[in-house]
């Protein structure tokens, strides 16, 4: 061990003397008190001073780095209590408008939250977390504070399927509320349709069309859509009556189930005489 120093000492002795040579020199020129020695000092400290002060604008890289995931940290949890913030919002609007409906609804409202939907242009549904549970039974109207939304097709305990007024096997006696024309509501695929409608009818663009009192399954005076196109269909009677539903079928999120049912006593009456 002793020799292995050694060997490193008379390799590196240059260095070593240089080293020694030049502590020796600094502890010389902090302990002298002269005045050429003070005037050194300060001399070196001034210029040692102004060389930091004139590369003081190199950033420091691992500060920076430091800052920087500190901030990024900072704008993540931002954005999500602004998300957070939007979510209440909307949901504070959406709930507010199902009150205001559910003190005014002369039919019992049962709320209930979407928990999937099944969108594939032709039959539309949506399912919802309540049930027989609930007192949800098949046939009962399915709403929003904008309109209709369907019905009740398939009940569970804890669950329930909705079929919804975009469905081709969907239909619903409508009428127009300003001039009380009636037809039948359906949806072809592509296009909501208020058919047979004769082409003497009185139909504008922009006509609310509601739910009919001719309709055994809803009640009467809920709001399904507005007209939104009227063209001919040719060698036919009747018009072409396209409309756009006035509640947002695809992005509801909380909707109520109507406890009503069709007339039983009706329908047996109907269908005798049929």
């Amino acid at each position: 061990m002793i020799q292995r120093f050694y060997q490193y000492f008379f390799l590196f002795k240059e260095y070593v003397v240089l080293v020694l040579l030049v502590s020796i020199s600094l502890v010389l020129l902090v302990i002298n008190d002269n005045t050429q020695i003070r005037q050194i000092r300060s001399l070196t400290v001034g210029t040692i001073g102004m060389i930091q002060q004139t590369f003081s604008f190199i950033p420091n890289l691992s500060a920076l780095q430091r800052e920087n995931e500190l901030l990024r940290k900072v704008n993540v949890n931002l954005a999500d209590e602004v998300n957070q913030l939007r979510e209440a919002r909307l949901e504070n609007i959406r709930l507010r408008s199902m009150i205001t409906l559910q003190e005014t609804s002369s039919v019992k409202l049962v709320s209930a939250k979407v928990v999937a939907k099944n969108l594939n242009l032709l039959r539309n549904t949506l399912t919802l977390n309540i049930g027989t549970n609930d007192s949800v039974h098949i046939g009962n109207p399915i709403i929003t504070g904008e309109g209709l939304i369907g019905r009740i097709v398939a009940v569970s305990p804890g669950f329930s399927i909705g079929q919804m007024i975009v469905n081709v096997d969907f239909r619903a006696s409508a009428k127009i509320q300003r001039s009380r024309v009636d037809g039948i509501i359906a949806w072809d695929g592509k296009t909501l349709l208020l058919k047979n409608v004769s082409k003497m009818q009185d139909v504008k663009e922009g006509d609310a069309v509601i739910t009919s009192e001719y309709s055994n399954a809803f009640p009467p005076g809920i709001k399904i859509g507005v007209v939104r196109a009227i063209s001919e269909i040719p060698n036919s009677l009747y018009k072409k009556i396209e409309v756009v539903p006035v509640a947002n079928l695809t992005q509801s999120e909380e909707v109520f189930v109507m406890d009503y049912f069709p007339s039983l006593e009706r329908m047996a009456l109907e269908l005798q005489k049929k």
